[in-house]
């Protein structure tokens, strides 16, 4: 079976839906350790790491902002917005990850 015809489009919904596909793509993390090297920067995946650890550091529960803040030196400005998200947002993307990692049911 071919693969399907991509056609050029600044749909963000069929960007996205194209990107979700191919983060789902690889099957260990040596394969999307790959993936990320290709398709982000190593800044980018600084900035994407660091948001995961302040993620995993808020739902801990032991550390303020400011004590976050001087052991990673991320930005307050991010934990705030990591903050709001793990908590407030309704995408729950955070919490479904850090569910699956703390279950184990994530490599």
């Amino acid at each position: 079976m071919a693969p399907p015809i991509v056609k050029p489009t600044r749909d963000l919904g069929k960007l996205a839906a194209d990107l979700e596909r191919a983060l789902l793509a690889p099957e260990d993390r040596a394969g999307m350790k790959r993936l990320l090297a290709d398709l982000c920067t190593p800044a980018e995946i600084r900035t994407l790491a660091e948001r995961w650890h302040v993620a995993r550091l808020l739902e801990q529960g032991a550390l303020t902002y400011r004590e976050i803040h001087d052991a990673t030196g991320v930005s307050t400005t991010t934990i705030v917005r990591v903050a709001r998200f793990l908590r407030q947002e309704k995408n729950r993307g955070y919490r479904l990850a850090l569910d699956k990692v703390e279950s184990g049911n994530a490599e």
